[in-house]
Order: structure tokens, then C-alpha cells, then sequence
């Protein structure tokens, strides 16, 4: 069985990571979004909130599964029996770090493959970080994130004012 993780902080899901995601269950017998627990980062939603945007907007994709995981990806990956890991690139600016860090997990477990997957343009330059930002100032992020997810922006906002 070919199975990929697609692994990240989601905070939160966007139309770009789902449009990743669609592509990646389309070449693959069986994707596994990992949602990164990565306080470091000062993320908005916990891992369990973040998991929980996905479920709405993967019902028809059902070779996809949710969950969360700590360590190293690659740890993650083998305990998982995946063949690859599934990393989107926005922009030229994605890919050093990205290229870096495929680089470091191959030296880690060469056996795992990654694989660089571009969504379309309309989302190339959408992040979590702008959506948040714009979503901070009651600006309209529908053309960027799923009704659910701008819910929970709206509401997570409004408390914090």
C-alpha cells in the first residue's frame, strides 16, 4: 500500500492545504494528515480544534485520516509504515527550507521518500499566518478558508478582543 503523511501545523487549515491534501489522496492508497503539536510556535488552536477543522472538508476523501503527532516526522512516518511525506510549496520561498528539511529527513530514514506538491495558484500565496492576520481585523477570509475554519477565526478572534 502506497501511503503518504502530510505533515503540518494547520493553523489553520486552508483552501491551499486542502487542495494539497486532494492531490496527495489522488496518489496515494492512503494519506495521514499529522497535525504538528508545536506550542513553539504559539499556535491559535490546539492540535484537537486544528484536527477538528479537517473533518468537515475531507468527507469525501476517504482514504484520509486525521491525527496529531510530537518527535520527529520521520519517526512519525515509519511508526505509521508510510512511504512518503507529502510537503506543499507555495512559492520559491517555500523550497529551501523545505528542500533542507527533506534533505535532513532523508539522512535521518533514507527509506522515506518526499514529495514536493504545488497547489493551484489561486492559493499560492496564501498562508495561516496571513489568514490569521487578516481574520485578526475582522477582514473577510472566505476565498481562503473553509466556512468551518472562518467560523472558528470569527469566534476565537472575538474572544481574544
Amino acid at each position: 500500500m502506497r501511503h503518504c503523511i502530510y505533515p503540518g501545523t494547520f493553523d489553520p487549515v486552508t483552501y491551499g492545504h486542502l487542495d494539497v491534501l486532494s492531490r496527495a489522496a489522488r496518489l496515494f492508497d492512503h494519506v495521514t494528515v499529522a497535525v504538528a503539536h508545536n506550542p513553539g510556535k504559539g499556535p491559535l488552536f490546539s492540535p484537537e480544534e486544528r484536527m477538528a477543522m479537517f473533518l468537515p472538508n475531507i468527507k469525501d476523501l476517504p482514504n484520509v485520516s486525521v491525527t496529531r503527532f510530537d518527535g520527529l516526522l520521520v519517526d512519525f512516518a515509519m511508526e505509521q509504515k508510510a512511504n512518503a511525506i507529502i510537503r506543499g510549496l507555495r512559492a520559491l520561498s517555500d523550497f529551501e527550507f523545505e528542500f533542507n528539511m527533506a534533505l535532513m529527513n532523508r539522512h535521518l530514514k533514507p527509506e522515506i521518500e518526499t514529495l514536493f506538491v504545488m497547489p493551484r495558484g489561486a492559493y499560492s500565496f496564501t498562508s495561516s499566518n496571513l489568514v490569521k492576520q487578516v481574520a485578526r481585523y475582522d477582514g473577510d477570509v472566505s476565498h481562503f478558508v473553509p466556512p468551518n475554519v472562518a467560523d472558528a477565526l470569527r469566534r476565537a478572534y472575538a474572544i481574544k478582543r
